[in-house]
C-alpha cells in the first residue's frame, strides 16, 4: 500500500477495513472500541489467509521449501517489528501479547533476582497485566508492592513517583498510556529518573503502539511490552524487547522444544536470545500477520494517524461536553484517543447495551483496572475509544445515540 502522507484520503483508509462496513442491530456500525482490539485491514486477512493457503509449514523445524518460506517469513515480521520500534530484532521476544510478555519479564528476570526487603513500585493507572504479575512474584520472593498515585485529572504525580523512588525498589512497572484514561505518560523521563537509582523498568506500551510513533531505544527502560492486535495485527500477537544483557542473562520461561541446542538428560544448553524464550509452536501466520500490519502503519505514517486521531477527539470532546448529565473520567492534557465516561443515572453496562442497540460499540466494566476504578469511586465506565479509520460522521452518531439513551433513562 502506498499513501501520499501529504494527503491521505482517510476515506479510502476506512474502506480498506472489511468489518467496518458491516450493519449492527439493521444500523450503520459505530465501531469506538478500538482500544479493546483494533479492526484489521484487507492487506494483514490476506497475509494471514496467503500464509496458510500457500505455505502453511512451521518454523525452523525443516530444510524443505514450505519450512524455509515459513521461517523466512517469521524472522521478516519480527525485523518488521524491530524496524517500527527501533530496536534490534535479536532483542525482540516474540509473544501470544503484552500479558505473557510482562509475565516473561516477571518470572525470567524479576523472580530469580527479588528478594524480602526489595519492592516492585507501579502507577494506580496500570493494567491488571502490569499488576497482578507482580504481585505474584512478590508473594513467593517477599517482596512488596508500592504504589505511585494519580491526580485526580488522571495525570500521573511525578514528583510522588520520585519520592516513591527508594533504596528499596528493584523494578518499576508503568504504563506508556492508559486504556482507560487516555494518559500518556512520559515514559523517557521517567525511564531516565528510575536509571539514576539503578532501577529496571518495564513499560507497557500496548496502547501506545497503536496511536503515535515510538521509539523504544530512546525511551531508555529495560523492557517494553506489547500486544499486536491493537495496532491492527492479529490476536494472539505481541513482543517483549529487552536490553541484550537481561536477554543474557535470564533463564528460559518456558522449555520445550526449538529452545534449545541439544537436549540430553545430563543437561541442556539453550539457544541464544530471543529464541531460547520462544519454546514450541508459535503464531506464525498471526506474526506474519502482525508484521504485515506493521507494513500498513509504516506505509499510512503514524505522525499522519496521531494526526487524524486527534482531530477525532477533538471533535468527540467538544460534542460530548455538550451532553448533559455526562462525567468524563480523566483529562490529562495531551492524551491519547480514549474517553472513558459516565451518564447520570445508567450503570456502565447498560449504557453500553442500549448504545449498542443503536448500532455503537463501546466498552463497558472496569477496563481490567480495579485499583483505577476504586482511586474515582466508580464500579465501572463506558468507554469510547477512536482510531484513524473512525469519522466525524460515527462521532455524530454516537453523541446522537447517547442523547437518545438518555431520554429513554430520563
Amino acid at each position: 500500500m502506498s499513501i501520499d502522507r501529504a494527503a491521505v484520503d482517510w476515506a479510502a483508509v476506512r474502506a480498506e477495513f472489511p468489518l467496518l462496513q458491516r450493519e449492527v442491530h439493521g444500523k450503520p456500525l459505530v465501531y469506538l472500541d478500538s482500544a479493546n482490539t483494533g479492526q484489521k485491514p484487507a492487506a494483514v486477512i490476506d497475509a494471514t489467509d496467503d500464509f496458510y493457503r500457500r505455505h502453511n509449514a512451521n518454523v525452523s523445524r525443516a530444510v524443505h521449501a514450505l519450512g524455509s518460506e515459513a521461517t523466512e517469513a517469521y524472522e521478516a515480521a519480527r525485523g518488521k517489528l524491530a524496524r517500527h520500534l527501533n530496536v534490534r530484532a535479536d532483542e525482540l521476544v516474540l509473544t501470544s501479547g503484552t500479558t505473557f510478555a510482562i509475565n516473561l519479564a516477571a518470572y525470567s528476570w524479576a523472580l530469580p533476582r527479588l528478594e524480602p526487603g526489595d519492592a516492585i513500585l507501579v502507577s494506580r493507572m496500570e493494567h491488571h497485566a502490569n499488576i497482578v504479575p507482580w504481585q505474584l512474584v512478590a508473594e513467593r520472593t517477599g517482596a512488596t508492592i508500592k504504589v505511585a498515585d494519580i491526580t485526580p485529572d488522571g495525570v500521573l504525580d511525578l514528583d510522588a513517583l520520585e519520592a516513591a523512588m527508594t533504596g528499596e525498589v528493584r523494578l518499576l512497572a508503568v504504563t506508556h498510556v492508559s486504556n482507560v484514561l487516555g494518559t500518556v505518560n512520559p515514559v523517557r523521563e521517567i525511564c531516565r529518573m528510575a536509571r539514576k537509582r539503578g532501577i529496571v523498568t518495564v513499560v507497557d506500551g500496548s496502547q501506545a503502539l497503536p496511536h503515535m510513533a515510538v521509539d523504544v531505544a530512546a525511551i531508555g527502560c529495560d523492557f517494553y511490552a506489547l500486544t499486536g492486535h491493537k495496532m491492527c495485527g492479529p490476536t494472539g500477537t505481541g513482543a517483549l524487547w529487552a536490553r541484550r544483557e537481561h536477554l543474557q542473562a535470564r533463564p528460559p520461561f518456558l522449555g520445550g522444544g526449538e529452545m534449545s541446542r541439544q537436549v540430553s538428560f545430563g543437561g541442556t544448553p539453550f539457544n541464544a536470545p530471543p529464541h531460547r524464550f520462544e519454546a514450541g509452536t508459535p503464531n506464525i501466520a498471526g506474526h506474519i500477520g502482525l508484521g504485515a500490519a506493521v507494513d500498513y502503519l509504516d506505509a499510512l505514517g503514524m505522525d499522519n494517524i496521531a494526526a487524524r486521531e486527534q482531530e477525532l477527539l477533538a471533535h468527540l470532546d467538544e460534542e460530548m461536553g455538550k451532553v448533559e448529565g455526562l462525567r468524563v473520567i480523566g483529562k490529562a492534557p495531551g492524551k491519547a484517543a480514549v474517553v472513558s465516561f459516565l451518564l447520570d443515572g445508567a450503570h456502565g453496562h447498560d449504557l453500553a447495551t442500549l448504545l449498542d442497540l443503536e448500532g455503537v460499540a463501546v466498552r463497558s466494566g472496569h477496563h481490567c483496572a480495579h485499583p483505577l476504578m476504586a482511586y474515582y469511586g466508580v464500579p465501572a465506565t463506558c468507554r469510547a475509544s477512536l482510531a484513524f479509520y473512525n469519522t466525524h460522521e460515527e462521532i455524530d452518531a454516537f453523541i446522537a445515540a447517547l442523547r437518545k439513551v438518555r431520554k429513554l433513562l430520563a
